[in-house]
């Protein structure tokens, strides 16, 4: 899975509509328990550990709670992510290749629990405020599983919306997403959250 791929799990956490004026952890909790469903744009740079550059690249995001997501990267390579409540599913177009597991697995104890999941922040994660800058309020999220991929989260609120996500992950990584244009609890559609694998394509893992 690429790593623009890897980074979905954190990201899916981040959509939704706070209390305003609270500490990012209280707006975190506010945000899962009236976020149901919602749309968003995004903009996300990994850059990775000992390499010159960023990579860069856009994409939308829709969710309905519990477990269905569709997230969509544009540019500059396309790649599909669906989560169906039962089986997250990740397409990629360039190689044809379909990666399936479990969602139950799949989410775990990754940050895309704290979206998709269900309401126990606290039994999977080490939640504190972090602070303020730039106008925003800080929330930091730690797995307290040592086998989810990741380190820590930092997640930005300003205007009860989440406006930034930082994700280093355990090889050094960091990932940084910025969101555009929110819709909360909108009706989504939902035939977006079904993935049936192209004709031809490697499908790696349990599909039944």
């Amino acid at each position: 899975m690429r790593l623009r791929a890897a980074a979905i799990f954190a990201a899916l956490m981040l959509v939704g509509l706070a209390t305003a004026n609270a500490g990012g952890l209280e707006q975190l909790k506010s945000f899962h328990a009236s976020a149901k469903s919602g749309k968003l744009t995004f903009r996300q740079v990994v850059v990775g550990k000992g390499q010159q550059g960023a990579r860069e690249s856009t994409g939308t995001f829709a969710f309905q709670r519990p477990g269905k997501f569709r997230w969509t990267y544009a540019r500059p390579y396309e790649q599909l992510i669906v989560g169906d409540g039962e089986k997250l599913w990740v397409y990629d177009r360039d190689l044809n290749q379909v990666i399936v597991r479990k969602l139950d697995l799949a989410l775990g104890s990754t940050p895309a629990a704290l979206l998709a999941g269900d309401s126990a922040l606290e039994q999977n994660f080490d939640l504190v405020d972090a602070g303020k800058g730039e106008g925003l309020e800080y929330v930091e999220a730690k797995p307290k599983s040592s086998d989810t991929g990741f380190e820590r989260v930092r997640i930005g609120f300003a205007n009860n919306v989440p406006r930034t996500m930082e994700l280093k992950d355990t090889f050094g990584n960091v990932t940084t997403l910025t969101f555009g244009s929110f819709e909360r609890n909108s009706a989504p559609d939902a035939g977006q959250f079904t993935f049936v694998p192209p004709e031809g394509a490697d499908v790696v893992g349990d599909a039944r």
